[in-house]
């Protein structure tokens, strides 16, 4: 079964988005109760969330519920819901310790999954035990405002060297690649481009704001022609090698180089 690769975020008092979400082609959704919600419309939010996560048209395995953070004053009516509504997974931000999971996971069903975003110093030096704690199905990496916490400017490569952690922390632990953060440009090339970039550093997924953005992620992570061709030639110059060392195209091919053909080819499915 292939990992989701594009969340794409709804604001949760845009009840009429919701539907449109689904269609749009992303893997999963996200409800969002935090920055896409002003603070007078929370209340408004959360009722729209609930009424909806009630009827048939919420197919849960697909929808999580971006919550509040634990240093908020809503935070304690967004943990009431997701208690509530039962959802199967809560994006927890602002993530800066193992115990905020646990705290989280005491209001969700026992099959429930959180997935934590680091955003913050904090945050970044907790990942470890973050990605340690039981019921975390996956990492996601909030860039922007991480850059605020840090007062980085656009570009950084500080933003490079967190989100590696985030990469190596994650594969320490056993979980999915994780989830790279938004581009808060529309434009498709410049998506895809922070896409690449993210995938170059050991991220698999990346979090969208709009519909137009999902498709751009797919592509991005898609592997091209030439790399399928090449995956296609590995694997069968292997198996004609009976699992021995060989040469192809003047370079040798041994196991790992066989595991990349492989992935390679199970991410061009479609």
């Amino acid at each position: 079964m292939l990992l989701p690769t594009t969340y794409l975020f709804v604001p949760g008092n845009r009840p009429e988005r919701f539907a449109k979400a689904l269609a749009s082609g992303a893997d999963r959704i996200i409800l969002d109760l935090e920055d896409a919600v002003a603070p007078n419309d929370k209340a408004g939010a959360r009722a729209a969330i609930a009424e909806w996560m009630g009827s048939p048209a919420a197919p849960r395995e697909r929808v999580l519920i971006r919550i509040n953070d634990v240093t908020s004053a809503w935070h304690v009516d967004d943990l009431a819901l997701v208690h509530a509504v039962q959802v199967a997974c809560v994006m927890l931000p602002k993530c800066e310790a193992a115990d905020q999971v646990a705290a989280l996971r005491a209001h969700l069903a026992p099959e429930a999954s959180v997935l934590p975003l680091i955003e913050s110093a904090r945050g970044l030096l907790a990942l470890q035990d973050i990605a340690a704690a039981p019921g975390v199905v996956r990492l996601a990496f909030g860039a922007l405002d991480y850059m605020v916490d840090l007062d980085l400017p656009t570009g950084s490569p500080a933003l490079d060297f967190a989100a590696a952690q985030i990469a190596i922390a994650s594969r320490a632990a056993g979980l999915a690649s994780p989830v790279a953060g938004v581009t808060p440009e529309l434009d498709v090339v410049r998506v895809a481009a922070d896409m690449a970039q993210a995938r170059a550093l050991g991220f698999g997924a990346k979090m969208c704001i709009h519909p137009a953005q999902v498709a751009a992620v797919r592509a991005a992570l898609a592997p091209s022609a030439e790399e399928i061709a090449w995956a296609h030639r590995v694997l069968q110059a292997w198996n004609a090698s009976a699992g021995g060392a060989l040469q192809l195209d003047g370079k040798m091919i041994d196991r790992p180089v066989v595991l990349k053909a492989e992935r390679i080819l199970a991410h061009g499915r479609p």
